[in-house]
């Protein structure tokens, strides 16, 4: 076979040698010891979350080696692609602090000198390669119908031997020149598969970066490198990618496992270097007593869009994503509270093996503790960022006054030990109603049980509130409610006897604070009233007494 004149009737129309893509674009100029790592997800559906922690966990792997962390779109299946699915995608990660300095940008944007980064802007570079395996006898065109294809492996199955396109099944591994060319004037369609060089008894071993080394059989299937349309497979076009886009470390989940053979393999017939591999355990979830994986057809926070709807910061969902990507991270944290995440000493060697598990309880408290330490002003901006977009109404109720609903979100803030009632800006509407009429409903079956409502109706017709008192001295007016009606001021004193007293000076409060709220548990009494004015204080004191006399 002439193998020259082979690679000319295949790919008369490619002009470029390798050699020209080589020189493009040459090894990038890193320190020693640098990761190139990419996120090379494909646009046939939304992001989901663990995907948002494969791009997260490429992106750690090449920061902490000072490398370079790139994405890639991976969109040669045309038919399985939805609409938005690039922007989706870019979207995503940056909702999620996982900024794009490299790669896609967008449906039709890109930065870097690697590009294209979406691969069906790279047909030719792969035809080139392809024409080139063709030239060195390592790939050649295969006719075979996808019915022929089809029995072949029910033969296969039948005889219970290992099915594929290998070996004495290679039907078209060594069709004559005359017989490649004789079907191609005929107009009959045909792919390039790849000549393996694989043998039954050969076995590959590669060091996985976070699960060990790692031996497998050896590739012997001719795979298809392009298909009949010309456009190429994963397998071969993420090796072409990989290798000019310079990538050094492959981090994706452990699913693609079964595949580094044939990825091995592909990378040492194009004579290119063997990146290494992380492969990621995949999120797991509990589910009737058992790990199952994240479903995208089952959970609802399998999809990252979720976490956006939901009001959670990106902030929250990468603080939490940390935890399950290194054991050691919680403690980091709790002796670093103050640092950045981009402080921490991230290891690919400290993920877990079998996958670690996801706790949408964990989250919400991860999130309430992010919150908590941001300032008044950063919830608000947050919260309204959220709501122009998820409740349009909301953020009209904030804007009316910023000045009121900062003051309302800087109650309990400022504190050593701040309150943790805020897990998602969608919670905000929920956790500050009370203070907007508009939307505030009061509840008058919202007074403990312990509390009689006619001393309620009593504590509240005697309170009297001032509006110049500062907060020592509005507490002492509650105080002085109480041995009138049976409460002591002092919990102490009826923790030391309860039977002497009705109650305490926190069930006096709790009295005013359900007027006000419709609520046993808030911020600060005190301040919350400031921000209500007298007018409002003395409303709901009326209408409190009218329902609990009613009751």
């Amino acid at each position: 076979m002439d193998y020259e004149k082979l690679a000319e009737l295949l790919f008369s129309d490619i002009k470029t040698i390798p050699e020209e893509y080589e020189n493009k674009y040459a090894p990038r100029s890193l320190p020693k010891g640098a990761r190139v790592t990419r996120f090379a997800p494909s646009p046939t559906g939304y992001l989901h979350i663990g995907g948002l922690f494969s791009a997260l966990i490429s992106k750690l792997t090449a920061d902490v080696s000072g490398g370079s962390f790139y994405l890639r779109i991976e969109d040669t299946d045309k038919k399985r692609e939805v609409e938005d699915g690039v922007s989706g995608i870019v979207k995503g990660l940056s909702d999620f602090g996982i900024d794009v300095t490299e790669g896609v940008t967008g449906l039709d944007s890109e930065v870097g000198d690697y590009g294209p980064y979406t691969q069906s802007k790279r047909v030719d570079i792969y035809k080139c390669f392809a024409k080139d395996l063709v030239r060195r006898g390592l790939a050649y065109p295969c006719f075979c119908t996808p019915k022929e294809l089809s029995n072949m492996r029910e033969e296969q199955e039948k005889d219970e031997i290992t099915s594929g396109y290998y070996g004495e099944f290679a039907k078209c591994r060594n069709l004559s020149f005359e017989e490649i060319s004789k079907n191609i004037s005929a107009g009959i369609p045909y792919a390039i598969r790849l000549r393996s060089p694989g043998t039954e008894d050969g076995k590959v071993t590669f060091d996985d970066l976070i699960k060990g080394k790692i031996e497998m059989p050896e590739n012997i299937m001719d795979i298809v490198l392009l298909k009949t349309d010309g456009i190429p497979t994963y397998h071969f076009a993420h090796c072409i990618d990989d290798h000019l886009m310079r990538t050094s470390c492959v981090v994706r989940g452990d699913e693609w496992i079964s595949s580094v053979p044939i990825h091995i393999q592909l990378f040492r017939v194009c004579g290119f270097k063997v990146p290494k591999y992380a492969h990621i355990a995949p999120i797991m979830k509990l589910d009737d007593g058992g790990k199952r994986k994240l479903s995208k057809r089952k959970d609802p926070e399998a999809a990252v869009e979720y976490y956006s709807k939901s009001g959670y910061p990106k902030e929250s969902v990468l603080e939490y994503l940390f935890t399950l990507a290194n054991s050691n991270f919680e403690d980091w944290r709790r002796a670093n509270q103050d640092a950045l995440l981009s402080d921490f000493p991230f290891s690919l060697k400290k993920m877990s093996v079998s996958g670690a598990l996801f706790d949408l309880q964990k989250l919400n408290d991860v999130s309430k503790n992010v919150i908590s330490f941001m300032s008044a002003d950063e919830v608000l901006e947050k919260t309204l960022a959220w709501a122009k977009e998820y409740n349009t109404s909301f953020y009209e109720l904030l804007v009316a006054d910023e000045t009121k609903s900062r003051e309302i979100l800087n109650i309990d803030r400022k504190k050593a030990k701040p309150r943790k009632d805020i897990a998602k800006w969608s919670e905000v509407l929920e956790y500050v109603s009370y203070f907007f009429n508009e939307i505030y409903e009061a509840d008058s079956s919202a007074l403990p049980e312990n509390i009689n409502r006619t001393d309620a109706v009593e504590i509240l017709k005697a309170y009297n509130w001032n509006a110049t008192d500062d907060k020592d001295e509005w507490f002492q007016r509650v105080k002085d409610l109480c041995e009138p009606f049976g409460f002591t001021p002092n919990v102490k004193e009826y923790k030391e006897n309860p039977d002497a007293f009705k109650g305490h000076v926190g069930d006096v409060s709790t009295v005013i604070r359900v007027a006000m709220t419709s609520r046993t548990n808030t911020p600060d009494l005190y301040s919350i009233m400031q921000i209500l004015g007298e007018d409002e204080i003395k409303n709901r004191i009326k209408a409190a007494i009218a329902a609990w006399e009613k009751k």
